[in-house]
């Protein structure tokens, strides 16, 4: 099983993984959890460049270049090998983002974005996507509250693009859930953690079988 979630910047993804992980574990569910960009070592310098608040003249055409590298990299050496090990795997961030962030948001033609992601995800596609959608307000603030927290701030560049952006970007997800709503799953991302990440857990509950989580 390979689950991803998606949503704009601070619209809870990290937590929500990390509650979802959890859970599988404690179920004895044998789970793997990673993250887009920088699930690598590789990927780990790409996320810094991609992140950089310095790199303002950062091209289009180089920012999605760059995070198709990072995910080549991330399925060749993550994602293939854990899913043929048979595990469950739970990734922040996939395909979905990029046509998001660089399609719907930066410009780039979608058709060339879905081709440039086919190639770099080797046809490796998520069973289930869940959409943490929340009002960009909400979500801004939230991010630019964790960096600060967390001492980030310089690994802001997505925080510090305009409101218009990042409304982009969330009527994107919106669309793409709407054109497949038998992967997406739309959850509302202002209820409290806790209360969602039941919701979450729900939605998962259908696909746990004995062998799953450790039975004969």
């Amino acid at each position: 099983m390979f689950i991803t979630f998606e949503g704009i910047e601070g619209c809870g993804k990290s937590t929500q993984v990390n509650y979802l992980v959890d859970g599988l574990e404690n179920l004895g569910v044998s789970v793997f959890s990673t993250f887009e960009p920088g699930g690598t070592k590789v990927g780990q310098g790409i996320r810094r460049i991609l992140l950089d608040s310095q790199n303002r003249n950062l091209s289009p055409l180089a920012e999605l270049l760059l995070y198709a590298a990072d995910r080549a990299q991330h399925v060749e050496e993550v994602l293939k090998p854990v899913l043929a090990q048979g595990k469950w795997v739970v990734c922040d961030r996939y395909l979905d983002a990029t046509l998001a962030y660089q399609g719907y948001a930066r410009g780039q033609e979608i058709g060339f974005i879905k081709a440039l992601n086919q190639r770099v995800s080797r046809g490796i596609q998520p069973d289930i996507t869940f959409l943490i959608d929340c009002p960009v307000s909400v979500g801004i603030k939230r991010a630019l509250d964790r960096n600060k927290a967390m001492q980030e701030e310089g690994q802001d560049r997505f925080e510090r693009e305009r409101e218009e952006f990042h409304n982009s970007v969330r009527k994107g997800y919106l669309a793409m859930a709407e054109e497949e709503p038998e992967r997406f799953v739309v959850v509302d991302g202002t209820f409290e953690e806790k209360a969602l990440a039941g919701v979450i857990f729900d939605h998962i509950r259908p696909f746990l079988s004995p062998e799953d989580c450790g039975g004969g």
